[in-house]
């Protein structure tokens, strides 16, 4: 059995149902939530949990179809099902522009990743767009946040000031940085975010935040204060890896596990050059 919890939150047809699912147990970064509002799924868990995945789902589809299948971004910890559930529902999942190729195609994945998560199938999909709603008519808003993935795209309910914000959360701290992203554009788009009207932050990983705003302006404000810190003492002459184990410590096991994919090293190489403006 690797569903890990369950999760409710609010009430009538604002709630929102959760379960965390994962292969391992390590973590939050180990372990995933597919979260469904009335007929609509936010992503679709990794494929190496599916048949806990369609369980749950079968469950739910007992008291109301699914109608719509919304993937924030091709990551396969989110993508991972979408073609079983496309194929098991009879749907056509809606992913953002910039990932569908990707989708489509397929990609490879790291070994850690493929280990943890598994490797998506290909699917076809049909590009989110800025008229979907939920079962009630209220809207369901996409907003591209690029910086950890090209394609990330948040999804904002206006009225039920909910925020689906894929991987923009996760921890009020960031420590690592993938090679292909893009701490810049991370900044921006969470200065992006930081301009919309919600309360409660619905992250796949950490859960349910119900502070949620605050919980994004205080990861915001602590990369701020890295790369501010992290510049002055490039200026002082230090190089990379002194401020890298001045400000987050020497590099641990995820750096060698990762072959630096995924390291404190690439987050204090782009902190150095960050330059506030946002949107």
């Amino acid at each position: 059995m690797t569903i890990r919890r369950h999760y409710r939150y609010g009430s009538g047809t604002d709630t929102v149902l959760g379960t965390r699912v994962g292969r391992f147990n390590l973590g939050i970064n180990t372990t995933f939530i597919i979260y469904r509002i009335g007929d609509t799924v936010i992503d679709t868990g990794p494929s190496n949990q599916w048949r806990h995945v369609r369980r749950v789902l079968q469950q739910d589809w007992q008291h109301t179809p699914l109608r719509q299948l919304l993937i924030t971004h091709h990551h396969e910890d989110h993508s991972g099902n979408a073609a079983r559930i496309a194929a098991l529902s009879g749907i056509v999942p809606h992913a953002p522009q910039l990932g569908q190729a990707k989708l489509a195609s397929g990609y490879r994945t790291p070994l850690l990743q493929k280990m943890i998560w598994g490797s998506p199938r290909p699917v076809q999909t049909t590009p989110l767009h800025d008229q979907l709603t939920l079962a009630d008519g209220s809207p369901v808003l996409p907003v591209h946040t690029p910086g950890h993935a090209k394609d990330l795209t948040c999804l904002y309910l206006p009225r039920q000031k909910y925020l689906f914000s894929g991987d923009m959360y996760i921890s009020k701290s960031l420590k690592y940085l993938r090679k292909d992203e893009n701490l810049q554009q991370l900044m921006d788009s969470l200065a992006r975010l930081l301009t919309l009207d919600f309360d409660i932050l619905f992250c796949p990983h950490r859960g349910i935040v119900e502070d949620g705003r605050n919980a994004l302006q205080e990861k915001y404000d602590n990369l701020q204060a890295l790369c501010r810190q992290a510049a002055t003492l490039h200026q002082q002459g230090l190089d990379t890896t002194q401020i890298t184990e001045k400000l987050l410590g020497p590099e641990d096991w995820m750096a060698r596990v990762t072959g630096n994919n995924l390291c404190k090293g690439n987050l204090i190489r782009q902190a150095i050059h960050w330059q506030p403006g946002g949107c």
